[in-house]
């Protein structure tokens, strides 16, 4: 096994785990605040923000899908090694990565009427994450708050789904924001 694959993990698995967990349920709760992250350092072309989210959430029960760009052996390595999550298509995955027009959104489980939870989360890599943009009302949010967004269309047509729906979680560098599917975006 190579020497890579190994590292890059949470060095203090406990606390790193706790605070990145943390960092994310705060980040769904409040939609649009940008927050910082640490721990994981992925290999390229992953950012250091998305690779904690994945150490974070995933596991051997939570299938993950890698869009094009991050589809590498690299990538899949260092993801099985430090989670043991399993990979599968977008159908059956409960996490998803990648670059916005890498995914297929409409191909991405959206939860059921019995089971809304049964929904991916996609994990956006972004260039750049600011609080301008897209405007956000809903739970978590006083009147209303700013985040860039790579488009607002498909972020109205999933709100309308609610309570099913897809959760999104944006990464860029070591920041993250997250819009869920309550979250009605202009």
């Amino acid at each position: 096994m190579q020497t890579h694959i190994l590292e890059g993990g949470f060095a203090d698995h406990p606390q790193e785990a706790s605070r990145s967990f943390r960092a994310v349920m705060t980040a769904m709760a409040r939609p649009g605040t940008i927050h910082a992250v640490a721990g994981a350092q992925p290999p390229a072309p992953l950012s250091p923000a998305a690779g904690t989210v994945l150490l974070t959430l995933c596991d051997p029960e939570t299938p993950v899908f890698l869009a094009a760009g991050l589809d590498q052996p690299q990538v899949r390595d260092w993801i099985t090694f430090h989670t043991g999550a399993p990979f599968g298509a977008a159908q059956d995955a409960m996490f998803a990565v990648g670059a916005w027009d890498q995914l297929p959104l409409a191909e991405f489980p959206q939860g059921t009427a019995e089971y809304p939870d049964r929904s991916a989360t996609l994990i956006v890599e972004l260039p750049t994450l600011s609080n301008s943009g897209a405007t956000l009302q809903g739970p978590g949010i006083k009147d209303r708050t700013q985040v860039s967004l790579p488009e607002t269309r498909a972020f109205q047509d999933n709100a309308r789904l609610f309570p099913l729906g897809l959760d999104f979680i944006f990464t860029s560098g070591d920041c993250l924001a997250a819009v869920p599917r309550t979250t009605r975006v202009s």
